[in-house]
């Protein structure tokens, strides 16, 4: 299927590793002009390695540039004032017992997971509105409706997400620009992957056991019983950030392997 991307330059904050760098990656592979960021020049280059090795034809950017802050959102804005398509996806997490988080880690987790896609959309919402042409998807979780215990300003952080697009796309009326949030579930990313090989390590036991009893033990209303994949996540971006998904606006569309029982 031709997404239809290839004259169009989107975003991806947060994309040097995991779901940031799948979602740089398929919209790469659709022939889009994709501008990869992450907080150190070194991240960057690597990422854009790794990019044009698997998309040799790439159209790529990078931009390091720390989006949780003020001043880096200003300095990305400089170099790049206009996108098509904006992926906040630039997200932070961490296990903690609610009553240990102090005032500034909930400042500085709600300044990267919320605030950097409100500067972000503040600025490049109105442009793509003049322009009648646009998407802007925040990446959330399945967090936002089932919010864990062991990481509440996590949590609260991804549901912050869902309502601010939701709100978002409420401007969009009669456009043909869209806001969208995507919910992952429990995905294989490479922090997932080294916690996973970690946990084998210690306990002794295959990863392959340690995925099965995460399973059936943490999450065991997941339907399809295992971590999606990286690419399968960025799959869903890439077709909401495509032409194609023209009637697809508001919405809040689950890639969590059906782990929630709820069905709205």
């Amino acid at each position: 299927m031709d997404l239809q991307l290839s004259d169009k330059v989107a975003l991806v904050s947060g994309s040097t590793a995991g779901i940031g760098l799948a979602i740089a990656t398929t919209l790469a592979q659709e022939g889009a002009t994709v501008i990869v960021n992450g907080r150190t020049p070194e991240r960057v280059n690597d990422a854009l390695d790794r990019l044009k090795q698997s998309v040799p034809n790439a159209k790529l950017q990078g931009i390091a540039a720390d989006l949780g802050t003020q001043a880096g959102v200003e300095l990305l804005f400089q170099q790049v004032p206009e996108v098509n398509i904006l992926v906040n996806n630039l997200g932070i997490y961490g296990s903690q017992a609610f009553e240990d988080i102090s005032d500034e880690e909930w400042m500085n987790i709600l300044e990267v997971n919320v605030m950097s896609g409100v500067r972000l959309s503040r600025h490049y919402l109105p442009l793509m509105l003049k322009k009648d042409w646009g998407r802007i998807i925040f990446i959330s979780s399945e967090s936002a409706l089932n919010i864990p215990a062991e990481m509440i300003h996590y949590g609260v952080t991804k549901t912050a997400q869902v309502a601010l697009s939701r709100g978002l796309a409420e401007t969009t009326a009669g456009s043909r620009v869209t806001v969208n949030t995507v919910l992952p579930g429990p995905t294989r990313s490479e922090g997932v992957e080294t916690f996973i090989e970690g946990l084998a390590k210690d306990q002794n036991i295959s990863p392959e056991q340690v995925e099965k009893e995460f399973f059936t033990k943490t999450r065991p209303s997941s339907l399809i019983q295992r971590f999606a994949t990286t690419s399968e996540v960025a799959a869903l971006v890439a077709f909401v950030a495509s032409p194609l998904a023209s009637a697809i606006n508001g919405a809040a569309l689950r890639v969590e392997g059906g782990l929630l029982r709820s069905i709205v």
